[in-house]
């Protein structure tokens, strides 16, 4: 059986430096990431490499904002106990 789908092309060290320099840079990383991963003209690992940073990134945050949350109200419960005393 005849495989139709073309492979794509290896991304080079010398680009995934770069990729890498971009994404030191802030608020520009975010909005790379989205531009690479749903941008039509770029390398399918580069586009898949995007889309799984953005989930992670995705997961952090939301870590983060339970963990935030969690912590805030404790805080606030703890203050209302030492209120009532």
């Amino acid at each position: 059986m005849e495989n139709s789908q073309q492979q794509a092309t290896v991304v080079t060290t010398r680009e995934w430096v770069l990729t890498y320099l971009i994404m030191i840079i802030p608020v520009v990383n975010i909005i790379m990431l989205f531009v690479w991963a749903f941008g039509s003209n770029e390398n399918p690992n580069k586009v898949n490499w995007a889309k799984a940073r953005l989930i992670w990134i995705a997961i952090g945050l939301g870590l983060f904002a339970i963990l935030w949350f969690t912590i805030i109200g404790a805080m606030m419960a703890a203050f209302q106990g030492n209120a009532n005393t």
